[in-house]
């Protein structure tokens, strides 16, 4: 055969496998998108309260603001000794991009870079109508703040002490056909009338607070905190005209399972009989809606705790809020 016949065939092959490629492609990326697109439009809602928005990509730049303050109340022997601690203030910068609600982000935390905040933070959001999930874990040693022990306070500097907080809340929505929490959190859903539902919820949090560096202020020390809570709650979306959505719950759970214990100086102090013990979670958001595309949204995320014995009385305030503006392409 000619050279020319043998650099004609081989051109010809290659784009024929080119093109061949290319549809495989294509028909790839259209099963992928058919089988997501029917996942995502899937009604299984009262369209008269919850719609899906009309657009299949959504883009979202957020800032996240985050804190922790830990508090503590013991008496020995006639002595109170009480401690009122909180940590920095963590601010990241997110981007993310949903496509028929498979989404994907990067965050990126400026105090980092300056070396000022080493704190780092882990959250993870699953929101649907009927099942939601809102799970963190913090490691800080920016604790900070008072001690009192007896009439004598003392201050306690970032760096002396390590905390490592792992909450995760789990709730059921009785009303997920007209009530949506996507609608106030995340936005894949858009609240169409004001209604409420009834929630159930499973609560747990644990976590450790030990003495990195110890001081005339501060023995060696290691609190730690695990326990598990049940309840019910109630929330409700109040939306005005087409533009404003108000979301508003609380999900109180009794603890049923507790592992509390403080160690001072390697003496273990187990926990005792409980008089108050509580975990609660409460979250607030306003969204709005400029345009069927462009949209703001600010929410508030709060989970507290109060553990009461007879010797040891602990109390935690976990807390994140978010700023966003979002654009649906």
């Amino acid at each position: 055969m000619p050279l020319r016949g043998i650099v004609f065939l081989l051109l010809f092959t290659l784009v024929v496998g080119s093109v061949h490629a290319q549809s495989r492609r294509e028909r790839i990326r259209a099963k992928v998108d058919s089988t997501l697109s029917e996942r995502y439009y899937k009604v299984s809602y009262d369209t008269m309260y919850i719609s899906r928005p009309e657009y299949k990509l959504t883009l979202k730049a957020r800032m996240n603001v985050s804190g922790n303050g830990l508090h503590t109340k013991r008496t020995v022997d006639g002595i109170t000794s009480k401690s009122h601690l909180k940590t920095n203030n963590k601010t990241t910068i997110s981007l993310s991009a949903s496509y028929l609600g498979l989404s994907a982000g990067i965050a990126l935390n400026p105090g980092s870079w300056s070396g000022r905040n080493k704190d780092y933070e882990f959250n993870l959001n699953y929101y649907t109508n009927r099942f939601s999930v809102d799970a963190s874990y913090q490691n800080s040693k920016t604790l900070a703040g008072d001690i009192e022990r007896g009439d004598d306070i003392y201050r306690l500097d970032r760096g002396a002490l390590e905390m490592k907080v792992l909450n995760v809340t789990a709730y059921y929505t009785f009303n997920y056909r007209r009530f949506s929490y996507p609608a106030a959190f995340n936005q894949t859903y858009i609240q169409r009338k004001s209604v409420g539902s009834w929630l159930a919820g499973i609560s747990y949090q644990g976590g450790s607070v030990k003495t990195v560096e110890v001081s005339e202020i501060i023995p060696n020390v290691r609190l730690y905190v695990g326990h598990v809570g049940i309840g019910g709650g109630y929330g409700y979306n109040l939306v005005l005209g087409s533009k404003w959505l108000f979301h508003v719950s609380a999900l109180p759970t009794f603890v049923i399972y507790n592992r509390n214990n403080l160690t001072i100086d390697g003496e273990r102090i187990k926990a005792q009989h409980i008089r108050w013990n509580m975990i609660f979670n409460e979250r607030i958001a306003i969204v709005r809606q400029f345009s069927s595309k462009y949209f703001a949204s600010a929410s508030l995320v709060m989970n507290n705790s109060i553990f009461d014995d007879n010797k040891v009385i602990i109390n935690q305030n976990k807390w994140r809020a978010r700023v966003s503006f979002g654009m649906r392409l």
